[in-house]
């Protein structure tokens, strides 16, 4: 008979813990929590050593995570392209989805000689930080409104030569009018009726000014418009990212905006999944 080790077994208990609770992928979350309190890699977890204090730790961990608090807030960071994020309570937890829109963007400046790259609604900072780590000529920008927000950024950008500002996206940067080269927004998106329909993950520990965008969901994204238009250099681009659900109704909010000149090519991407995710265009 083979004798199970102790990890193993705190893993089955563990794995049991949160599939009780609704977590989507329990056994990857306890693998990685055990993983991050033994300091053991992932793949030799099985077999780690787990010290008393180790367990106890872990199995409080895995109390939080049943009780759906975010898996990233549990480890205090999160993985973003080739960067790592310190994340927490008041701020928005990247996703992979978003990883696609922040490459996009890279693509389209890494070969321009000194690009000015723009993030709206910053968060974290990950898409600001992955810029200027993979387009390290760039010269980046990036605001955050959220005081808490703002506080993560301020950690996370420290060091790097990204211009951070606190404050409304609305008005940001009017010394970059018509300058910037890429302006890219992770903006809120989330209807006011779809409460039900968001994860506790999300709606219970994201900050509220990250989620909720008006009855369509696209009352920021239509600010992210009108503050792209100004900021751009004729042939400068934008990119947004939107819910699935605005695979139309977000790239319209740029394709039926009211100005002399249209937007050109505006298009919308998908994600990693192959659903709808996010909207470029290009200033006239």
């Amino acid at each position: 008979m083979t004798v199970r080790s102790q990890a193993e077994r705190l893993l089955e208990q563990a794995t049991a813990m949160l599939a009780n609770g609704g977590v989507a992928s329990p056994q990857n979350d306890a693998e990685l929590l055990l993983s991050h309190v033994t300091g053991s890699p992932r793949a030799l977890v099985r077999r780690a050593s787990v010290s008393e204090m180790a367990r106890r730790t872990f199995l409080e961990m895995i109390e939080a995570r049943a009780r759906r608090m975010p898996l990233q807030h549990l480890t205090g960071s999160a993985a973003f392209r080739y960067v790592d994020l310190e994340v927490g309570p008041g701020v928005f937890v990247p996703r992979p989805e978003t990883e696609v829109m922040a490459g996009w963007v890279i693509d389209q400046v890494a070969h321009l000689e000194a690009p000015v790259v723009v993030e709206l609604c910053a968060g974290s900072g990950a898409i600001a930080l992955s810029v200027v780590h993979e387009v390290p000529h760039a010269r980046v920008h990036a605001v955050e409104l959220d005081e808490g927000a703002f506080e993560w950024a301020v950690r996370n950008l420290a060091g790097t030569g990204v211009d951070l500002r606190q404050g409304d996206m609305a008005d940001a940067f009017g010394d970059l009018d018509g300058t910037v080269d890429a302006v890219v927004a992770n903006p809120p998106y989330i209807p006011l009726d779809a409460w039900e329909s968001v994860a506790p993950e999300v709606r219970d520990h994201d900050p509220a000014l990250a989620l909720w965008s008006g009855e369509d969901g696209l009352d920021a994204m239509r600010v992210v418009e009108q503050v792209a238009r100004r900021l751009l250099r004729s042939g400068g681009v934008v990119a947004a990212e939107h819910a699935d659900a605005q695979g139309e109704s977000a790239p319209a909010v740029f394709g039926g905006a009211a100005h002399e000149e249209p937007w050109l090519q505006v298009r919308d991407h998908p994600d990693l999944a192959g659903r709808p995710r996010f909207v470029t265009a290009r200033r006239p």
